[in-house]
Formats: structure tokens, C-alpha cells, sequence
């Protein structure tokens, strides 16, 4: 149903560091840059940062992304790479079966304090 999506972020090269790293730890890469925006994704850009000139964003409130993984390990290894980073914890990798059966996830704060999770569900692999 989405196509893609775009986030506001307070610093394009602060942010571009971690998620070069964090989404690469799930496979993605940039595809595309533009002024002040970044397109990451599997096969073609589907996560965007941009640099944001509203000054009045709350970090933490409002905005939560959620990315899938194709594996459990990927979660782990976005988790564990997010958080040396520099991103804040927002919920360990682990099961959440009040979601779902199948749901394996992990949650951060990005640098400019969006709530990212990643999430793995089931067998069925990403295409990367």
C-alpha cells in the first residue's frame, strides 16, 4: 500500500552516517541523492531523509517508521548497529507475539528522534 516514505531529519550528514549503516545492516543502500534528501531501499529508493527546516519537531513524538527485515539477525544487526551509533533504545530485539505469532522486532530513535522500528514476520524473505 506505501509506496514510500520521507522523514525530517535536523542534521543530513549525522543522519546519513547512521542509516548508511543501520539500513545496510538490513541490506539497503542509498540509491539517490538530491539536495538536502537520501533515498534508501532494497531495489529503488522507498526511505527518504531529508534535511528538515522545521524547527519545531519533538523528538520521540508523532512519527514512527517501520521497516521490514528479512530476518531475524538483520533485526539484531540494525539494533545493535543503530545503537553504537548513537540512536536510543526504544524496545530490545525480541519476539512481540502480542503482535503477532511471527512478529521478531526491535525499536530505536534515530539521531533526530523518530521512532524506527524494524521488524521480521514469518518466513517469507525480503527481495534485496
Amino acid at each position: 500500500m506505501i509506496d514510500h516514505v520521507s522523514i525530517g531529519v535536523s542534521n543530513l550528514a549525522d543522519s546519513a552516517e547512521f542509516y548508511d549503516a543501520a539500513l545496510g545492516a538490513l541490506g539497503m543502500r542509498r540509491h539517490l541523492e538530491l539536495p538536502a534528501t537520501i533515498g534508501y531501499g532494497y531495489d529503488r529508493a522507498t526511505f527518504w531523509i531529508r534535511e528538515s527546516e522545521n524547527k519545531g519537531f519533538s523528538p520521540g513524538l508523532g512519527l514512527h517508521v517501520g521497516l521490514a527485515a528479512p530476518s531475524p539477525e538483520a533485526v539484531d544487526a540494525f539494533h545493535a548497529v543503530a545503537l553504537a551509533l548513537g540512536g536510543r533504545d526504544a524496545g530490545p530485539p525480541g519476539p512481540r507475539p502480542e503482535y503477532s505469532d511471527d512478529y521478531y522486532g526491535a525499536f530505536v530513535f534515530d539521531p533526530t528522534g523518530t521512532k524506527v522500528e524494524v521488524v521480521c514476520r514469518g518466513d517469507a524473505p525480503l527481495v534485496a
